[in-house]
């Protein structure tokens, strides 16, 4: 298949490229005319996701690429509604370099838009669907897009914030719709077959930060290539062809990152609108999936089942469990494996950086909390204040140099440190002595207590792994005598009695004394966005 390579944009030199696309199907035997084709729709849109798609459109136009709460569409048909869609929001004035917001849950209306978006050389904008309306109203007037496709739901929350032209992607309730309602479902029927014309240059993709320590910013990216997608998968061995469930919200960069995956990987993409504990085992067993892409407190929803609840789903088909977006607290991963078996992979990065490290089970295994290795083409580096590279063991900033830096933030926001072509990922940690990286928290989180250093992370970790313990926030408070000090605030596990003491108690027996809290708050809920990351800005005083 030397054409299809040449295609792929893979160099004589890329031996690794070509082992790992190998070992994952991606590169297998083909009919010649299916393979022509292939290599033609790469040519035409270059070896990224949209090329990527297009390909596996040719190659296996029949296989399903999407289940999701309406049904099965195969290839052929993504490839046609897309290219349809596409006509009908370029009749709509969309055009290269425009912005193109989508506001939708998991499901296909999502799939639909970014590749019409992406076809049409737009720039996508993917706004956060627990966003309140003034957050929706700044993020809107700053990124300025000409048309937002959403759901129905979010129809009140955009007219308060200003959309400018919308579009329903997914409808509820068909009465309600209003008179003049356009529908992604109208656009699709009135649209073109044809492929569009592929784009001088391809169009942006931008993801919103998730808003834990200010407004989310617009992290802007091209769509990722070949390279990108090699350095995952040489730690993440995801397969073509599996059916593969991402429960991770769509438009934040994990799930975005496996819708990428999945199309390019020509596997079935099994999406849900909205995720609940058993409802994913059951998808998990009845739509026969090879793997899960997931959240860290999804896993922990799924694990606070009632155990006959959580025990009762065969789940020996699923090969590959894959956690990004905040590290897993406390026992979760090994807890996970010792029932469910040792497929968990956790994935460390940023929404600037992309990816970072990668976890196997065998290094959540050895080092419980570890946020792994560099996968290929990646350099990890702990950096100290003047940007000198640190030893094993030393406390520094984390940077990142991979396939797919952002561009920066939109709206001129500004951008992270780089430091000899690195990016800061806005983290602390260090590498341990047999080269895992340990994440151990914010840089801006930091708190000096009575001239001591403490990162709030580690003491999260050890109060969750407490067994009275469901989940832990920590920050600092000012204090007249120490400046600042320690406050834990604590959801208890459904009928376990603990106290502000014991849990205290718990804190001493495992760290130093000045990382106790003198606080600890209980809880019924910690305050999060949709993606999962505890908000600290909305713990309570």
């Amino acid at each position: 298949m030397p054409g299809f390579g040449r295609a792929l944009g893979l160099a004589a030199g890329a031996p690794v490229v070509v082992r790992v696309l190998g070992s994952t199907g991606v590169l297998r035997p083909h009919s010649p005319h299916r393979l022509v084709r292939a290599a033609a729709a790469l040519s035409r849109w270059g070896p990224g996701v949209t090329g990527g798609f297009v390909a596996q459109a040719a190659l296996v136009p029949d296989r399903p690429a999407l289940v999701d709460d309406l049904g099965e569409l195969t290839y052929a048909q993504v490839h046609e509604r897309s290219n349809r869609l596409a006509g009908a929001l370029r009749a709509r004035g969309v055009g290269p370099g425009d912005g193109v917001a989508v506001m939708c849950r998991n499901h296909r209306g999502f799939v639909d838009a970014s590749l019409a978006a992406a076809k049409l050389g737009a720039d996508v904008v993917y706004l956060n669907t627990a966003f309140a309306g003034p957050q929706l109203a700044d993020v809107l007037a700053r990124e300025q897009p000409r048309v937002v496709l959403h759901d129905q739901e979010f129809t009140g929350l955009l007219a308060g914030a200003g959309t400018p032209d919308g579009v329903v992607a997914w409808v509820d309730d068909p009465a309600a719709l209003g008179a003049g309602a356009v529908t992604l479902e109208s656009l699709v029927a009135s649209g073109r077959s044809a492929e569009p014309r592929p784009p001088a240059r391809p169009g942006r993709v931008v993801i919103l930060t998730s808003g834990t320590t200010g407004p989310p910013k617009g992290a802007a990216r091209r769509a990722p290539g070949v390279r990108a997608a090699t350095a995952l998968l040489s730690r993440l061995p995801m397969r073509s062809g599996w059916r593969v469930h991402v429960a991770a919200p769509l438009f934040h960069t994990w799930g975005w990152a496996h819708l990428a995956l999945t199309l390019v990987l020509g596997s079935t993409l099994v999406l849900r609108r909205r995720f609940e504990p058993e409802g994913c085992l059951a998808t998990l067993v009845e739509e026969r999936c090879d793997a899960l892409v997931a959240i860290p407190v999804m896993l922990q929803r799924v694990m606070a089942l009632p155990e006959g609840t959580r025990d009762g789903r065969d789940l020996s088909r699923v090969r590959v469990v894959a956690v990004s977006g905040s590290a897993l607290p406390g026992d979760l991963g090994v807890g996970w494996m010792d029932r469910f078996g040792d497929h968990l992979y956790s994935v460390y990065g940023s929404t600037e950086v992309a990816y970072a490290t990668v976890a196997t089970p065998a290094d959540l295994r050895a080092a419980p909390g570890t946020a792994g290795r560099p996968p290929f083409a990646t350099i990890v580096r702990v950096l100290d204040e003047d940007g000198r590279p640190l030893p094993p063991g030393r406390t520094g900033r984390i940077f990142v140099g991979n396939a797919i830096p952002f561009e920066g933030y939109t709206g001129a926001a500004g951008g992270k440190d780089v430091v000899d072509g690195l990016m800061a990922t806005g983290d602390v940690g260090h590498v341990d002595a047999d080269g895992r990286l340990v994440v151990e928290g914010r840089d801006d989180e930091m708190v000096v207590s009575g001239g001591e250093n403490v990162f709030p992370a580690e003491v999260e970790d050890c109060l969750s792994r407490h067994d009275g313990v469901a989940e832990a926030a920590v920050v600092g408070v000012d204090d007249p005598d120490f400046g600042s000090r320690l406050r834990a605030y604590v959801v208890p596990v459904e009928g376990a009695h603990v106290t502000e003491d014991d849990l205290k108690a718990h804190v001493r027996d495992s760290l130093a004394r000045f990382k106790v809290p003198r606080e600890v708050v209980l809880l019924d809920a910690l305050p999060r966005n949709a993606t999962g990351k505890v908000v600290k800005r909305d713990l309570p005083d």
